[in-house]
């Protein structure tokens, strides 16, 4: 268990778990009302990024600002993915029901592990997200729901790594609902609503 987290056991150990990834200079506790709002029965797993950037909490390195450094990238989602695989047995989750919640840097790592695992996860919520890798052959993703929350002017995230995104999931066959907001980076009331009556349409 190398993350540092925090696990809440929902009304069912069966049901759907949510595994909240923070942005950049987040912790384990940033996210939590987002679960609240958009499951309030659901198990939470919300984990702390291990890589410290500045006294800020990364889930992966980057070489300067929106520049990942790739290498880091791809050992880390493994990670991730062998503490996901760890932390359903020791809680008893259903490790197959996996939605993931994530924000900026942590929308990243969500989509990176998308990028990198057929079954990682059964969904994801990415709240501004940016291509994680590119020239990468995607695994099978049929009909695996993803909701994007991306910025028409996000100075961090340009509109076309949106895009390109919906794009590149979408030919791996997943199910992309591409939602547009106005406020630049900027985590909004409106997209987090948008993503809750998503959710709730596929997972409840």
């Amino acid at each position: 268990m190398n993350h540092t987290h925090v696990f809440k056991e929902g009304k069912d150990l069966n049901g759907p778990t949510l595994l909240l990834l923070h942005g950049t200079g987040g912790d384990e506790n940033d996210l939590l009302p987002l679960a609240e709002r958009i499951d309030p029965d659901a198990n939470v797993l919300s984990v702390r990024g291990n890589v410290n950037e500045n006294s800020m909490n990364r889930y992966f390195r980057r070489l300067e600002e929106g520049v990942f450094d790739e290498e880091d990238l791809v050992f880390r989602t493994k990670e991730l993915a062998a503490f996901l695989d760890e932390a359903a047995e020791k809680y008893g989750f259903d490790r197959s029901k996996v939605v993931a919640v994530g924000y900026s840097n942590g929308a990243n790592i969500a989509g990176s592990l998308l990028f990198h695992y057929e079954d990682a996860l059964a969904g994801a919520v990415l709240h501004h997200p940016m291509v994680p890798l590119r020239g990468l052959e995607l695994p099978n993703l049929s009909d695996l729901p993803v909701f994007i929350g991306a910025g028409t002017n996000d100075p961090i995230c340009p509109a076309r790594e949106s895009e390109d995104l919906e794009s590149l999931l979408s030919q791996a066959g997943a199910n992309v609902t591409l939602h547009w907001e106005d406020y630049g980076h900027q985590l909004t009331n409106t997209e987090v609503q948008q993503a809750a009556e998503w959710y709730q349409s596929l997972f409840n």
